[in-house]
């Protein structure tokens, strides 16, 4: 493997450059309750399967986690080189997205979806390195574990107490075409962990006591079976739509109606990418300031918490706008109207007082204000919405 500082070569680019004008390629998903249920195996079992039919299909990073069983099927696959990336006076082994592109197979296994990315490659995150290879026209097969999901990682937290740093954002589950559950009961779960399969012998105590407890798989398998079963449920409803409607049946457009609390601003974020996510929906995160307080002037006090929230609502795939106004209800009338929405979601204030009688004011303005535009006003509270997701 030859040493990387991660640019793509004028001719790499070339090839990107044409591969662009293909379709696009598909993406299937291999989602998990967590480490060691399967999801590795079942994408080489995949491969070996595609290859048997004649289909060019390579590996482009497979994670054995020394399993002897997930390694044996690796077996004479064809697998891309990783690159290795120097970083910080070390040596990392990376996917190496340029010989992908310049390989050009028909279908691509990618592991690991969330991972982080060694800085000095193309992109910080996996997940970016796969939308390059799908906008080529490239097939990839990816796996990912559901406490991985953007909008799913607070309950996640909330129930486990373990705080996951690699996230994948929503929008990416939403543009595969395929996305299947590796179940697995909690016994059998706990049992292959018990007989060395997930873990090294020395971490399998800690981890039975820590992430791996009976009820923490219970929570995560039924968020994972939840997550596939509503988007075959939208799939299905979408053919049928399709069918009944052809193409003049009404598209979906949200808008998520932010406050002035950054707390509630957060948890509302994630709800509006549930929602979206499940209408299949283009969506946008709106929020109303007075023009002298816009983050784009000098010495904004809110300058930071507008670059967060941006941050944010982009991972979830929102569109974020700061509309600089007067009256945030003309603002907002005027947004739903250029911009074709057919619902809003506002967050259900936790103020009372004088607070709590303009939240009621402004959300029964913009009904009246508004003509087809569907109105839901969330719960914030996530360590109740854990039970709605």
């Amino acid at each position: 493997m030859s040493e990387s500082q991660g640019t793509l070569s004028s001719v790499q680019e070339d090839i990107l450059s044409t591969l662009k004008e293909r379709p696009a390629g598909r993406l299937k998903i291999y989602i998990g309750s967590a480490a060691g249920v399967g999801k590795t195996y079942q994408m080489l079992l995949e491969a070996q399967r595609l290859r048997s039919e004649g289909v060019d299909v390579v590996l482009g990073y497979i994670e054995t986690h020394g399993r002897a069983e997930t390694a044996a099927l690796v077996g004479d696959l064809e697998s891309i080189p990783l690159r290795r990336v120097r970083y910080q006076d070390r040596l990392f082994d990376e996917m190496n997205l340029p010989a992908i592109l310049e390989r050009r197979p028909q279908i691509v296994v990618i592991d690991e979806l969330a991972h982080s990315n060694i800085p000095g490659t193309e992109h910080p995150k996996r997940y970016q390195d796969v939308e390059d290879i799908l906008k080529a026209g490239i097939n990839v097969i990816s796996a990912v574990n559901i406490q991985h999901i953007e909008s799913l990682n607070p309950y996640v937290e909330r129930l486990t107490g373990v705080k996951v740093r690699e996230t994948v954002p929503d929008r990416v589950l939403g543009i595969a075409s395929e996305i299947i559950n590796i179940d697995l009961s909690v016994e059998d779960h706990r049992e292959r962990l018990r007989r060395g399969k997930i873990y090294p012998a020395e971490k399998v105590e800690s981890a039975l006591r820590g992430f791996f407890t009976p009820e923490n798989l219970a929570a995560m398998r039924e968020m994972a079976l939840r997550e596939v079963a509503s988007k075959v449920e939208y799939q299905t409803e979408e053919q049928r739509l399709a069918r009944e409607a052809g193409p003049l049946r009404r598209l979906e457009r949200v808008v998520v109606c932010l406050g002035p609390d950054h707390a509630t601003n957060v948890a509302l974020l994630r709800r509006g990418a549930r929602i979206a996510g499940r209408l299949n929906a283009d969506w946008f995160a709106v929020t109303v300031v007075r023009p002298e307080l816009a983050p784009g002037k000098a010495l904004s006090p809110v300058r930071k918490e507008f670059l967060k929230l941006e941050r944010l609502a982009e991972e979830l795939g929102a569109r974020f706008e700061v509309l600089e106004a007067h009256s945030v209800l003309d603002a907002l009338v005027s947004f739903v109207e250029e911009h074709g929405i057919t619902m809003a979601i506002f967050g259900k204030n936790r103020h009372v007082g004088w607070r709590l009688r303009m939240f009621k004011w402004l959300t029964l303005e913009f009904l009246s204000h508004t003509e087809g535009v569907d109105v839901q006003i969330v719960d914030t509270d996530e360590r109740d919405a854990s039970a709605r997701n």
